[in-house]
């Protein structure tokens, strides 16, 4: 086997001696384990597993170690996926005109702080044109109407399957997505938004912050799905602001947060440290990787 980091991730219905039968067939089968996080939600009476191997000195192929571990998966009711070291994702960055989360994005890429290829970048403005050409990224501009959205999306659509794109992210994309874009894509594309909603929306919602005399600015990164702006969340955080802020500074702190958030939910995803289970993601911290 190639990749020498195997990364496992596990949800089932708890019962007694899962870690037991599932730590000893990796052991059997050559592997060391290098971390094996887990989390049993007692209310919903679910078991959830991240197991990381190293797998080298093994000789079990990919397609074997799958086989043999689908024998063991079928009779405790797995819901398994595997992930191999070498097999890096594809993704797409979908972005209209607010430049933050774009520039964020590729930076941290180029760092090699993000594991993967951002293969191009999809907008329906051609204003942000020139940070993808900074990163030598393939920008492709599809503006959208209300009377061409289906066929803009199947343009989308289109280069997202040609390019065998893993993740979409939608880096302050200011379109609301077809059922039919989100469902083809489930727990593939990753939406980023202010933490006002759903007390301010529409326009300028920093204004009406200010207004309102807001003490937290946040923002959230979660998975996109038919529900707007209401599937699993991946990541959040806050912070504290004063009387003392002005719309322009209120903005400003919102832009610095959504990118952190972002940043780190793109990562959580591209490492496999989430599971989501009904509308919650299960996310495992990073385990010394």
């Amino acid at each position: 086997m190639k990749s020498q980091v195997v990364t496992f991730l596990i949800k089932c219905p708890d019962q007694k001696g899962l870690v037991a039968k599932i730590t000893s067939f990796f052991y059997e089968k050559g592997f060391n384990i290098l971390s094996c996080q887990q989390y049993v939600n007692a209310i919903e009476d679910s078991y959830f597993m991240r197991v990381r191997l190293n797998a080298e000195g093994t000789n079990v192929s990919k397609e074997d170690l799958e086989k043999s571990f689908s024998t063991l998966a079928e009779p405790l009711q797995f819901n398994w996926s595997v992930n191999y070291g070498d097999d890096t994702k594809n993704v797409a960055i979908m972005v209209s005109h607010t430049s933050h989360n774009l520039y964020d994005l590729l930076s941290r890429n180029k760092e090699g702080l993000l594991a993967c290829n951002i293969k191009l970048v999809i907008s329906n403005h051609n204003k942000l044109r020139h940070i993808a050409d900074m990163f030598n990224v393939p920008y492709y501009y599809l503006p959208v109407t209300k009377e061409t959205k289906q066929e803009q999306e199947a343009q989308v659509m289109e280069l997202l399957d040609s390019n065998n794109i893993d993740l979409t992210i939608m880096a302050r994309y200011m379109q609301i997505l077809s059922s039919n874009f989100i469902n083809k894509y489930p727990e593939k594309i990753i939406n980023i938004h202010h933490s006002f909603l759903p007390a301010f929306q529409g326009a300028n919602p920093y204004k009406k912050a200010y207004e309102r005399g807001v003490k937290l600015i946040g923002a959230t990164a979660h998975y996109a799905t038919e529900d707007l702006d209401e599937g699993p969340i991946i990541e959040q955080d806050v912070e504290p602001v004063t009387h003392e802020s002005t719309p322009t500074t209120l903005k400003r702190i919102g832009a610095d947060i959504e990118k952190l958030v972002l940043a780190r939910a793109v990562k959580n995803h591209l490492n496999h440290q989430i599971i989501v289970s009904g509308n919650r993601a299960i996310v495992f911290p990073e385990a010394g990787e």
